[in-house]
């Protein structure tokens, strides 16, 4: 069944956070730390959502930045430093297969619309900048659902406010675990593999895999 919403996931998915270390650096902190703290933050929005609870996402993530620059060697206050690395994090731009990959699927007739566990204020600036809002009919976060992604809730908080049966969406993102909490709903998905690494087997498999967004508007003509 060729669906009628592409969902698309925000951080990662279209926002390229490869400019993030840079950030870290500034502030004197070493590179390797910008990974370190957004594979914690997601740990702890996940262990938060399992006990019951639906965090923001800016305050799990400013809050567990103190705790990674605790350490550093860093050329300014800590305080300073947590706000550099936020207000980038913030500024991040689109990877650069989004605006073309969003213009085809639009131009199939389909709806587009996103789900973050971020706030819908960071996916308005990011589309937004590149002139693209105007092609998405709902920017959908988390905050609004009652849990994050991949809990089963947010998903059907998506096709609730879209007015639509979850198998009429399809996910797209690049985390495997949002693939598998897409599925697990009842939402056909679209892994987004830009690193060319291997699809984790403990997760339910994607209906598409794609190396660009571009892909998918020909993969679901097929």
């Amino acid at each position: 069944m060729k669906p009628s919403i592409v969902v698309f996931d925000v951080n990662e998915t279209l926002s390229d956070l490869s400019g993030l270390p840079a950030k870290f650096t500034q502030a004197g902190a070493p590179a390797f730390l910008a990974k370190v703290w957004f594979a914690g933050l997601l740990r702890d929005g996940f262990a938060l959502a399992a006990a019951g609870n639906n965090e923001k996402f800016a305050r799990i993530a400013a809050e567990s930045l103190r705790g990674v620059l605790q350490d550093a060697p860093l050329n300014r206050d800590l305080d300073e430093a947590v706000q550099h690395i936020m207000d980038g994090f913030s500024a991040l731009s689109l990877h650069p297969d989004v605006a073309e990959g969003i213009s085809a699927l639009r131009g199939a007739g389909l709806r587009l619309v996103t789900l973050s566990n971020g706030s819908a204020d960071v996916a308005r600036n990011l589309l937004g900048s590149a002139g693209l809002l105007e092609q998405f009919e709902q920017l959908l976060s988390v905050e609004d659902a009652p849990a994050w992604k991949p809990a089963r809730a947010a998903y059907d908080y998506a096709a609730w406010v879209c007015e639509t049966d979850p198998d009429q969406m399809i996910l797209v993102a690049v985390h495997p675990w949002d693939i598998h909490g897409a599925k697990r709903a009842g939402l056909q998905t679209a892994w987004l593999n830009r690193s060319g690494a291997d699809y984790p087997g403990y997760f339910e498999a994607p209906d598409y895999t794609i190396t660009s967004l571009g892909e998918l508007t020909s993969a679901l003509e097929q």
